[in-house]
Formats: C-alpha cells, structure tokens, sequence
C-alpha cells in the first residue's frame, strides 16, 4: 500500500528541486489571486459577461503566439536567465495591475496587463519546465512530474477560494500584492538552478521553431503523447457544456453547478496521492493510453446517469485518469527528448495543452446546441475512446515507450 502513495523522494533526495517547487508551487498559489482578481475587476467594473469572456481571448493568444515565437531561441540561451527575467517581469506586472486596482483605471487597461502577464508566463513556463529532466533521474522523473501536477491541482483546488475571501475583505488590489509577492517565492527557487542551455547544434530563429516541430512530429512516442493529449481534449473537453447539463438534469441550480468541477478536482487530488501507483510504472505510454479510455468511458457516463451521485462519481473518476495522463505524457515526452529539444517541445506542450481545451470546449457547446448536453458528454467522451484506440492500434512506439522504475534504477544521486 505504501508503493501507491505519492513519491516524495524527488523532494528528499534532491535539494535543487526541492527549492524550485517550493517556489513555483508558492508561485501558482498566488496566481491563482491574480487571476481571480482579474475576472472580479472585469465584472466589478462592466457586469458585462461579453468583456469577462474576453480575458480568455486576450491571456490565450499572446500565450500561444509568445509560446511558439519564445522556442526560436528557449533552447540556445540560459534558460534559468530567461525564466528569472521573464519572472521579474510577472512580478513587475501583478504590481501594475495592484496600481490599476487601487486607481479604479479603465477595464482595457487590465486587459492589456492580463495579456502582458500571458504572454510572460508563455516564456517562463517552458524555459522551467525544461528542468525537471535535468535536476532528476530518469527513475525519478514520473515522480517528480507528479509532484508538479500535484503543486498545479492544489493551486486551482485552495486559491479561488482564498482569493474571493481575501477580496471580500480587501478587495481586489490585495489579491495582486499577493500575487507579486508569490513571485518572490519563484525567483528564490529559480535562483539555484544550474546555467542550462539546450546546446542545439542549429542557430535560434524560425529554423529553431522548425526543428522543434519537425523533432516532436518525427519522434513517435512525443508525437504520440501529444496527440493523445489532443484526443482527450478536442474531442470530450467537458466544461463548457456543464451549464446545459446541469439544466436539464437538475434544474440549473449554481450549487450543483460548481459540483461539476469540483468533482473532477477531487478526482484528481485523490489521484494524485495515490500516484505511485502510476509513476512506478515502467510503460507510461500504455499508462496514458489506458487513463485517456478512462477519461472519455467516465464523462460518457456522466452523461448517461441522472443521479447526482453517479454523475458527480464518473466526474471525479474522470479527474483522476486525467490526473495520470498528464504525469504519464509528460513522463514519455521527457524521457524521449534530449536536452537540445527540451525547452522548444515543452513549448508545443504548452501550446496543446492551451488551445486543446479552448477548441474542445467551443466543439462541446457547438454539439449541445445541436442535441443535448448529456448527449455531448456521450458523443464526445465515445469520441475519445475511439480515437484513443486508433493512436493505440497506429503508433506502436507509444505502447512500447520505456522508463527505468525505482525498482530497477541504481542508487540515488547525491
């Protein structure tokens, strides 16, 4: 029993990461202020639903754009330089929003800091993303990504809460100190990091980008990862149907509504507790293949069942095996790149991983309109299993994809 919970010896046995997830997950919780602050000055000052369904245009685009444009040259600079500049500039950013808040200044104006921020965070993120490989072992590496999702879940689980109660009291201006403030706890960790440059035999720019993409579509297991990825979300992305749902099974009520997520939340939390189980693991490409039938099986019945009950347990079902797919994609895709691609596919990661979820939820509502909302959770959640079936039948080096385990790695590194 003691293999399936959560492996914490990434944080035992190596100082270096131990200091950065402290500091990004520190970092993520009081993103979680920011962010909530954003949508609550945007609403505050507008009520308008049109211009609060804006900010995700705005923090999406320069995300991606800034994500694809930052891996012309995330492999052939330091990239604990570039994460510590692009830091500072989050940092400097959350203050200008506080200056915003406490000024009352236009709505357009924290949008434009809110896209400025995405776009911040677009450099940031692959360039410290690229780390974890390098400051663990291959037996580590399952576990040490599930730590990090581990950080992620809790940050989206305690922040909103804690910043609609900061907000009440405070108001909005204090959740963006808090955010600036988390920003410190980042740099600290960011701080021990070694100098680390891909060392990429080709030169940065668009010829970079290039290799990127063409090393991610010709190396089957990254290829594989991310479409598998793709499958999950484009084809059964749930959240944007949950309103219609929870209208016509129970009534439209906002409690059983904010259920929805919370369930999936749970799911995942749960999971990742019981994550030994999954980063012990030595085949992570059938572990993600697996997790992905299980995510489209447990939202197609969410869309069968009535009670609320069975709907809320196929959701937290979905949460987890979503929860183990993330660690066992990332577990593949790190395993399979060599430190010269690092930082240039944690990108594309980055990309999927945004616009996965955007354009799903727009095909979810698009099928509900046409149908139902149960009758979307099902089309889209069988749609996911087939096509997980299909990258199972197809790509044969996902299936077969390797790690060392714990069980057969030598000793840990000093």
């Amino acid at each position: 029993m003691r293999g399936a919970l959560l492996d914490l010896r990434p944080l035992r046995e190596h100082p270096t990461f131990r200091r950065l997830w402290l500091g990004t997950t520190l970092s993520g919780f009081g993103g979680q202020f920011g962010g909530f602050a954003v949508v609550f000055y945007v609403w505050d000052r507008t009520h308008s639903p049109a211009l609060v369904g804006l900010i995700g245009l705005v923090t999406a685009v320069p995300l991606v754009a800034v994500a694809l444009l930052g891996s012309a040259f995330v492999d052939h600079v330091d990239r604990r330089r570039l994460a510590t500049r692009a830091t500072w500039g989050l940092l400097a950013t959350s203050l200008l929003m506080a200056v915003t808040a406490v000024t009352a200044s236009p709505v357009w104006l924290m949008l434009v800091l809110a896209a400025l921020h995405s776009a911040l965070s677009a450099l940031s993120y692959p360039a410290l993303r690229a780390f974890t490989p390098v400051l663990l072992p291959p037996s580590r590496l399952a576990a040490g990504l599930a730590l990090n999702h581990l950080s992620f879940q809790l940050a989206m689980l305690l922040g909103p809460a804690a910043a609609g109660l900061l907000t009440a009291v405070s108001g909005t201006t204090a959740c963006f100190v808090v955010d600036a403030v988390s920003f410190g706890a980042a740099l600290i960790g960011i701080a021990g990091l070694p100098r680390a440059t891909g060392s990429s035999g080709g030169g940065a720019g668009l010829g970079a980008v290039r290799d990127g993409i063409r090393f991610a579509v010709r190396t089957r297991p990254v290829a594989g990862a991310l479409l598998a990825d793709l499958c999950a979300t484009l084809l059964a992305m749930p959240v944007a149907v949950f309103p219609v749902v929870n209208q016509e099974k129970f009534g439209g009520s906002p409690k059983t509504l904010g259920l929805f997520l919370t369930a999936i939340g749970v799911g995942g939390a749960l999971a990742s507790l019981l994550s030994g189980l999954s980063t012990r693991h030595a085949r992570p490409g059938v572990l993600l293949l697996a997790c992905g039938g299980v995510w489209g099986l447990g939202l197609a019945l969410a869309g069968v069942f009535d009670p609320l009950p069975a709907v809320l347990g196929c959701l937290a079902l979905a949460g987890a095996a979503d929860t183990w797919a993330v660690v066992a994609r990332g577990t593949v895709v790190q395993s399979a790149t060599p430190d010269a691609y690092l930082g240039r596919v944690a990108a594309l990661e980055h990309v999927v991983g945004v616009a996965g979820p955007e354009v799903g939820n727009l095909r979810a509502g698009l099928v509900a309109s046409a149908t139902s909302g149960a009758a979307a959770l099902v089309i889209g959640g069988l749609a996911c299993v087939a096509g997980t079936a299909l990258l199972a039948t197809f790509i044969r080096p996902l299936r077969t994809a390797t790690v060392p385990t714990p069980a057969t790695a030598g000793p840990p590194a000093p």
